[in-house]
């Protein structure tokens, strides 16, 4: 299907454009917490200058086929668009507007691979069509292929200089390979010359969110949706600065409005992901959880199949006495943070139930210790057309009655904060030989009580580093006389304990024969071996509250997954929350955490 580069093509972009090369991606980019409008294939103008187009076409037979393929493309039927896009090219293999509209609707369908393929095969059969390359450059983008989609754009640009599209996807590209400073200079000199282009202003604001900087991130996106009101991403990248400023009222109803203008309907699944999280926020649980089942919309760009050819579970459907399976999702943290909704699921399953669970390899031993009665498996995530595909390979599926994504179980079980455990035991079971063991070891340092520190992610691109603070804000914490502290921190923070030792004369001890990013079953049992665990939201963190360790947790506005709490965490009862009163605002909120440090110490 796809042809080679025609000759005339410069030499880096016959590698850019390439299947070879971009079928290697694993999957698309995942979701942003800002919406970057690069344009969209086979929007109403593109279609229209086709239409139009077409009155040049020497191959007159195959038009009315071509247009019955754009008028099912306006109508958003891109199966319908697809079929007579190829009944042309059955009539024409070397139509290049066929091939370019079957591209349109192998992507909006996503079957990127194939879309791929057709893009590749128009551009050489029209390659003074300069929307070809912008296209196909926007599908590498999609699929993590940055450096490629760059020199797509580049060539775009040159044929197309005065179109703001191309600066605009171009300062994209370059920001998502760690150039931002390019990529601003690129926009501010766009904008200079086009400064009513509100797709400029809003990419100029997305840039300065993901940088943290949201009092010109809100300035920039404002002016965008002031030139255009009906600009409806750029209405909801107003929502998530105020989300993460701790606006979250405002957000909804920014992101509401965005909605209620959205066309395509990647973005209303996208939009609507982050109406869950802003109900969430403001405890509003059953709505939240409802629009939460966005992320498994055939038609958001970043879902995640399954393939699991049984029944699916839904909300109200009985299931007692049934052969039930529940497949983790999301990041290793959050199939930890959803397993409080499992002792639920076993007593409703009754004693007739089967309850089997496939869970990320690594947590496989702590769930068939914290559910004995359950069968506990490794589920595996490969690539299918770009796609995730979860797959459960150690479950024998024959006899499963019901299925569900395990988040899907918060619907039903967890929609009002009543509805959350109130054991501060918690509902993961430690490896009690391992506690013992950490414990010794812990001893012999003296009897100073024991304070695990996370500080961090292991995730850092894109906008995580705003839920987090600078390391050097723990110094009045790591200044507490009378505390051991402890590195429960995985990933490289050899950095950090060396500036704790330099700059306060702090040493964070670490634990001795563990890995803290794969030992996750000894991770747990070293979490509960502390007196206290202070820290953010990380994989580690959620081990250790979920099997009962004292903990206290540092959010930032805006979280939801504290479901409107600033004192209190509905998922862990044991567990303290500290939020900042400002975005960033971390000092106060270190100062407190030492004083309460300090009295916890002082009172035994």
């Amino acid at each position: 299907m796809a042809r080679k580069p025609p000759q005339n093509w410069p030499q880096d972009l016959q590698s850019a454009g390439s299947m070879t090369v971009l079928d290697d991606a694993a999957r698309p980019t995942p979701a942003k917490a800002a919406l970057v409008d690069m344009g969209q294939a086979g929007d109403r103008d593109a279609l229209a200058r086709l239409n139009e187009a077409m009155k040049e076409l020497k191959a007159l037979a195959a038009a009315p086929l071509l247009r019955r393929a754009i008028d099912a493309l306006n109508r958003e039927n891109f199966t319908a668009g697809g079929k007579w896009a190829l009944k042309a090219l059955e009539q024409d293999d070397r139509n290049g507007v066929a091939w370019y509209l079957l591209a349109i609707s192998r992507e909006r369908a996503g079957d990127f691979t194939n879309s791929v393929k057709a893009y590749e095969a128009a551009l050489q059969l029209l390659p003074n069509h300069s929307e070809v390359a912008n296209d196909l450059g926007r599908l590498a983008h999609r699929m993590g292929m940055h450096q490629q989609a760059e020199k797509l754009f580049r060539h775009y640009m040159e044929h197309a200089p005065h179109e703001a599209q191309g600066y605009n996807n171009l300062a994209t590209s370059v920001k998502d390979q760690g150039r931002v400073d390019e990529a601003v200079e690129i926009l501010r000199a766009a904008i200079t010359a086009m400064p009513e282009s509100s797709m400029l202003w809003n990419t100029l604001g997305t840039v300065m969110i993901e940088g943290g900087d949201l009092a010109n991130a809100a300035t920039f996106i404002a002016e965008a949706v002031r030139l255009d009101p009906k600009f409806n991403k750029g209405r909801y990248n107003l929502s998530q600065v105020k989300l993460h400023l701790g606006e979250v009222e405002d957000a909804l109803v920014d992101c509401e409005a965005a909605l209620a203008k959205t066309a395509t309907a990647d973005d209303r699944e996208m939009m609507k992901l982050a109406r869950s999280s802003y109900q969430l926020a403001l405890g509003r649980l059953g709505p939240g959880w409802d629009d939460y089942e966005a992320r498994l919309s055939p038609q958001f760009a970043d879902v995640t199949h399954f393939a699991i050819d049984r029944p699916r579970w839904a909300p109200g459907q009985d299931i007692a006495g049934k052969d039930f399976l529940v497949v983790g999702e999301q990041g290793l943290g959050d199939e930890v943070l959803f397993a409080n909704v499992l002792p639920d699921i076993i007593r409703d399953l009754g004693p007739d139930g089967r309850l089997r669970i496939a869970v990320e390899p690594r947590l496989v031993d702590l769930f068939r210790r914290s559910f004995p009665g359950a069968e506990v498996s490794a589920h595996v995530t490969r690539v299918w057309a770009t796609k995730p595909l979860r797959l459960v390979p150690g479950t024998d599926l024959e006899t499963v009655d019901l299925w569900t994504p395990m988040a899907s179980l918060m619907r039903q079980y967890r929609r009002t904060l009543a509805d959350y455990p109130t054991d501060p035991a918690g509902y993961m079971a430690a490896d009690t030989e391992r506690v013992a063991h950490w414990r010794r070891l812990l001893a012999d340092a003296g009897p100073a009580p024991k304070v695990g520190l996370l500080w961090k992610s292991a995730v850092t691109a894109g906008h995580r580093h705003r839920y987090f603070s600078p390391f050097e804000q723990w110094a009045p914490v790591l200044l507490t006389p009378g505390v051991a502290f402890v590195n429960l921190q995985y990933g490289d923070c050899e950095a950090e304990l060396e500036q704790a030792r330099r700059d306060l004369g702090v040493e964070i001890w670490s634990p001795p024969g563990i890995d803290l990013k794969k030992d996750l079953d000894d991770v747990t049992a070293l979490a509960c071996a502390m007196d206290l665990v202070i820290g953010f939201s990380n994989a580690t963190f959620n081990l250790g509250a979920a099997a009962g360790a004292p903990s206290w947790l540092i959010s930032a506005p805006g979280a939801w997954p504290r479901l409107g709490l600033t004192e209190t965490y509905a998922w862990y009862p044991q567990a303290r929350v500290f939020v900042p009163d400002a975005y960033q605002a971390w000092g106060p909120v270190f100062d407190r955490i030492a004083g309460d440090l300090a009295a916890r110490v002082a009172a035994g």
